[in-house]
């Protein structure tokens, strides 16, 4: 049995295949314009999933690339700003020494007060430095608000508890700022433990020692007051120690005969009294204390331009400015363990910049394998699709020119 074919039928099955070999041949050339192997879906649905998460991975690398640029800028600025604060610090730290100087008089001090005026105004403009686009570096999240107000006891803080932070890589997100409440609030006052102050109606020439904690075990954190007192009869000096923080208050220490540089010790605390206290004299200590250095230097300032009349009032100074360098050391101790922690994120950004770097190359690697044409086998194609399609062209001529009229003689 044979089977007839139209003419029509050879005309479409014909069209059909040539325009099967020219899709084919328009794919691979523009396969080689983009240099991709994959150019949708439908090309390779493994591949192309595979490249899709692989893109986004590199897209996000990126963009964590772009954080740690910005990250970098801003902690450098704090770096910056901690650096010129911290040489605040020490210059005020040799004021403190200079003021000390027995042969000053009243007139030399109230000139280094006014110096500290200057130091005291120019913390204040550190303190409030802004990241060049608005913000406050030292004002947490509160980055509009600026940070502090000066007052005539120092400077109040406005800003909040929070640190700024960017997700500078996959699994890291670093803070890029500090809080001006922890760096320049929250400074331990005396020792770091306890500070031990005169009272201010003081008459006699006693000056406190620092102290220390000597028995961490026993040591309460109380607030206490060590007075004295003389007996009119024999002139004997004692003293005795009251525990401030126990209701009622309690005694810690009963009366006991004074001797200058004898440590006096209790409830793991030990430090002594220079010099001659006399009746009614008295001293704090306070434990866990902390204050802003702007109130420190704020003090300091009052204390250059008491005048240091007699022996009470030397001695008033001396103990003024004790406690004065007690507080800067304590606060210039604060400042360079931030900038120490503001120098780790910057060197450990620089680690993650090179790991970034990295880790791009490997995705670009990953994508190429993906997606990257083979250029000697597409063109080996190209070309046998062209002679593929080209006899394909001339068979599909040949056929259509077939006719019974050929044969009719």
């Amino acid at each position: 049995m044979s089977m007839r074919i139209s003419t029509n039928t050879m005309y479409e099955s014909g069209i059909s295949h040539l325009t099967t070999l020219q899709s084919q041949i328009v794919k691979t050339q523009n396969q080689l314009s983009a240099n991709r192997r994959v150019l949708s879906g439908a090309d390779d649905p493994i591949a192309s999933a595979r490249a899709l998460e692989v893109t986004q991975s590199q897209a996000m690398n990126t963009q964590f690339a772009t954080n740690r640029n910005s990250a970098k800028s801003s902690l450098s600025l704090v770096d910056q700003t901690l650096q010129s604060v911290t040489g605040q610090f020490q210059d005020i730290q040799s004021l403190i020494v200079q003021a000390g100087n027995g042969a000053f008089t009243q007139s030399d001090r109230e000139s280094l007060a006014t110096e500290l005026e200057g130091r005291l105004n120019d913390l204040i403009g550190l303190a409030n430095t802004t990241d060049g686009t608005g913000g406050y570096l030292f004002s947490g999240y509160k980055s509009n608000t600026q940070p502090f107000l000066q007052t005539p006891d120092g400077a109040v803080y406005q800003g909040d508890q929070g640190q700024r932070a960017l997700q500078v890589g996959a699994s890291r997100k670093m803070a890029t700022t500090e809080n001006g409440s922890t760096l320049f609030e929250g400074v331990p006052t005396g020792n770091g433990s306890f500070e031990v102050q005169a009272a201010g109606g003081n008459k006699g020439t006693g000056v406190m020692s620092e102290g220390s904690v000597v028995d961490r075990a026993k040591f309460l954190g109380h607030d206490y007051t060590v007075s004295f007192k003389t007996d009119s009869a024999t002139k004997l000096t004692t003293y005795s120690v009251t525990d401030r923080s126990t209701t009622p208050a309690t005694d810690v220490v009963p009366d006991t005969p004074y001797q200058a540089k004898t440590p006096i010790e209790f409830d793991g605390m030990s430090f002594d009294i220079e010099g001659t206290p006399v009746d009614g004299d008295s001293f704090s200590v306070e434990s866990g204390a902390r204050q802003s250095v702007f109130k420190t230097v704020t003090d300091l300032i009052t204390t250059l331009r008491t005048p240091a009349d007699g022996d009470a009032g030397k001695t008033a100074l001396v103990n003024g400015l004790a406690a004065a360098g007690a507080n800067m050391q304590n606060a210039l101790d604060n400042v360079l363990t931030v900038q120490a922690s503001v120098g780790a994120r910057l060197k450990e950004v620089d680690y993650l910049d090179d790991s970034g770097s990295a880790l791009d190359v490997q995705y670009t690697a990953t994508l190429s394998g993906l997606q990257d044409l083979d250029m000697v086998k597409a063109i080996s194609m190209f070309t046998q699709q062209q002679q593929t399609l080209q006899a394909a062209q001339m068979s599909f001529k040949t056929m259509s020119g077939l006719s019974l009229f050929n044969y009719i003689s």
